[in-house]
């Protein structure tokens, strides 16, 4: 079988990949150095991810990369060349917050590792499909600008616009404030496109909303759904930040996010950019998410409220996924918010929470 490299193998998006392709049978490349722990701490980290799919999968190999080291790039993508059928790049810094706190991180980990991750495949495996896990936020807070109607646990659309069914790949990403985590992951998004128009190389930028699973390392600053649930169990105080708690999160399942990418795969464009998320199916408000986290957890959140937002954050987003689904009509989801939930409790539940 053909070899799969992922970047971020041991986070959400990127182990999820490394089970769905190792389960294939297909040789796993994984780059994953453990930044995650850096960004939010020990409790984020990946390494316990990693063992597990060194354990499970005797195919799969682990590299202890930077992206953002060229010279062991180029050596990782030379080993294997042309074998590489499949680049996903999921490593990210994924966090508003942090990213402002050290810009220069945030945006090389982000923009210049996404460089060198092209400029390597183009080299190597020039004909290998490059799917990029790229953001929502590419958008800014544009979105705040849509019409909004105030309910009573949510924010939602004015059913008269033509955004009602979720936001599309129309929307500019042009003149709004993005935060510098936006800024850092557009410039690699329009990387991606060019490498795919300029080069001709299979390319796609999958824009995602709130990407959660069982597999998410949830933190304070990144992971909604899962650092939420982990609150709910642990007891742990939770602050809810503006909008009154009702704005609007998209959330998809890692499964289904990744059973997207092997859609792509299969039948791959150039340069192409997608809005990927559960729409209208998979999406809640904060408030909603709590009153659900604590359902289905049998136990109460302590959560307080600030009236001041997060920069860049979005009231209402949820993804519309048509153009995905006019291209790949096979593409369905597998899993609704209720059921993600109840696998992010039998986590914890596990771990003897």
């Amino acid at each position: 079988m053909s070899a799969v490299l992922i970047t971020g193998s041991a986070g959400l998006i990127g182990s999820e990949a490394a089970q769905f392709y190792g389960q294939r049978g297909h040789r796993v490349i994984g780059i994953d150095n453990d930044m995650r722990s850096r960004f939010f701490g020990p409790e984020a980290s990946t390494r316990a991810k990693r063992d597990l799919l060194l354990r499970d999968y005797p195919q799969y190999r682990h590299h202890d990369t930077d992206i953002r080291d060229r010279q062991e790039i180029e050596k990782i993508f030379g080993e294997y060349g042309r074998e590489i059928d499949l680049v996903i790049h999921a490593a990210a810094q994924p966090s508003h917050d942090w990213a402002a706190r050290d810009p220069h991180v945030d945006f090389t980990v982000n923009a210049n590792g996404t460089l060198t991750l092209l400029e390597a495949a183009r080299q190597f495996c020039p004909d290998a499909v490059f799917v990029f896990a790229s953001t929502n936020k590419v958008y800014g807070d544009r979105p705040n600008d849509l019409p909004l109607v105030e309910q009573d646990t949510r924010w939602e659309i004015d059913q008269a616009h033509e955004y009602r069914d979720g936001i599309n790949e129309s929307m500019s990403i042009d003149s709004t404030k993005h935060s510098l985590f936006g800024a850092s992951k557009t410039a690699a998004d329009l990387m991606v496109q060019e490498y795919g128009r300029y080069f001709g190389m299979k390319t796609a930028c999958f824009r995602g909303g709130c990407l959660t699973g069982p597999n998410h390392a949830g933190a304070q600053l990144h992971g909604f759904l899962s650092y939420l649930m982990r609150c709910v169990v642990e007891n742990i105080p939770y602050t809810v930040f503006g909008y009154k708690g009702k704005q609007v999160r998209d959330n998809i399942h890692s499964y289904d996010y990744v059973s997207a990418v092997d859609q792509f795969y299969r039948a791959p464009r150039v340069g192409e950019v997608y809005n990927i998320g559960g729409g209208r199916d998979c999406n809640c408000s904060v408030i909603e998410a709590i009153s659900l986290c604590e359902e289905i957890a049998g136990r109460r959140l302590d959560w307080r409220y600030v009236d001041a937002n997060r920069a860049g954050d979005h009231i209402w987003w949820i993804t519309d996924t048509r153009k995905f689904r006019e291209h790949f009509g096979a593409w369905t989801l597998r899993y609704d918010l209720r059921a993600t939930l109840e696998q992010m409790l039998d986590r914890y539940a596990a771990r003897g929470v």
